[in-house]
């Protein structure tokens, strides 16, 4: 069976790499290249500012199109062994086509558990680089308006000592507004902060008029007001609109963080569930592809690759736009969060399931 395996690998692994650079270039021409266009004849932008561009959006790019390339891989793997009466020969031997599609749905986890980690460690990253480049180097926005929803993070030797959340950050009067501070100890909440602003002065941000809970694990065991109280930790007024970062351009533990400050601070954590769910029901999709697209590339007759390629297109289309209709749902608060991201791959598993049952029958 290794032989037959490295074989069936090999006719998967061509059609996968191929849809790897096809979908890719598709993307790219679609929307990125039209992008840079547009950043040189509105803005300027050099030629150097532009290869910027156009390399940091490979990444995000490449996270979406590898659940389409294992698709197009498994579909046209199994549709030229099915064409080819070689699915038959196999499975004459006594193997059952479960067994046959294995070696390809091994390689479609790892290549989905790859993903995570890629869209955990190099996709935040170059996120965070190409709104730099964007926003310094092409539109020159060097000072931002209002930001929304400010997180600041205390972290000391890999442990989260403070976190702070405002609700806005006003540039033209220096002041952060509606601030809820967290302290933490062995990553538990022993202390909570309110305060309706707090105002830059002598290079430090001073809280004013704010309530101090101290809590306890029955509840909140006293009850201080201040007038005056100091967030040594916080970024300058003119670090905030550049380290406050998008949900896409952070971790995991970024995103789980920010969670938290949301919650303390009572605002609609939604976003940010979806996004965290998001960083692994998006890659996982490569090795759902690959259980659907396996037994729906088995045909009883003799089939050319483009309708391989069609069909692959199809399911790509009506993935996304189911995909989209529910995270849109979820965002609305219409349906849970999680079921909301989820819920696209678990119809695909369901489906390729039956599928196989059905061939194997």
């Amino acid at each position: 069976m290794r032989l037959l395996d490295k074989y069936i690998l090999n006719e998967f692994l061509a059609p996968f790499l191929f849809g790897v650079a096809a979908f890719t270039a598709i993307f790219l021409g679609a929307d990125t290249l039209l992008k840079i266009a547009s950043y040189v004849t509105k803005y300027g932008a050099s030629s150097t500012s532009a290869l910027k561009i156009f390399i940091l959006a490979l990444p995000r790019i490449v996270v979406y199109t590898f659940p389409m390339a294992v698709l197009l891989g498994a579909l046209m793997c199994f549709s030229k062994l099915s064409g080819s009466s070689e699915l038959i020969v196999m499975r004459s031997s006594g193997q059952s086509f479960l067994r046959l599609a294995m070696p390809v749905f091994i390689v479609s986890l790892v290549i989905s558990l790859c993903a995570v980690a890629f869209n955990e460690y190099v996709v935040p990253w170059t996120n965070r680089e190409y709104d730099y480049v964007l926003n310094t180097e092409i539109k020159k926005n060097l000072n931002p308006g209002v930001t929304d929803h400010v997180v600041v993070r205390d972290v000391q030797h890999g442990k989260i000592l403070h976190l702070l959340y405002a609700r806005r950050y006003n540039p033209k009067t220096k002041q952060l507004e509606n601030i809820t501070v967290q302290e933490f100890q062995n990553e538990e909440v022993i202390r909570v902060e309110n305060a309706p602003k707090a105002v830059w002065q002598n290079g430090m941000w001073i809280m004013e008029n704010g309530v101090i809970y101290d809590l306890t694990g029955d509840g909140v065991d006293r009850m201080i007001h201040f007038d005056h109280q100091e967030i040594p930790y916080a970024q300058s007024p003119d670090e905030i609109p550049k380290e406050n970062k998008n949900f896409d351009e952070m971790t995991i533990r970024e995103l789980t963080l920010t969670k938290k400050a949301y919650q303390a601070a009572h605002a609609d954590t939604t976003p940010l569930t979806m996004e965290i769910q998001r960083r692994f029901s998006l890659p996982m999709a490569s090795f759902v592809f690959a259980i659907a697209g396996a037994p729906l590339g088995v045909q009883k007759q003799r089939s050319s690759s483009s309708i391989g390629f069609g069909i692959s297109v199809v399911i790509i289309f009506v993935y996304y736009a189911v995909m989209t209709f529910l995270e849109a749902l979820g965002k609305g608060h219409v349906m849970p969060a999680i079921p909301a991201v989820w819920l696209p791959n678990l119809i695909a598993l369901v489906c390729g399931c039956w599928l196989i049952h059905r061939v194997d029958k």
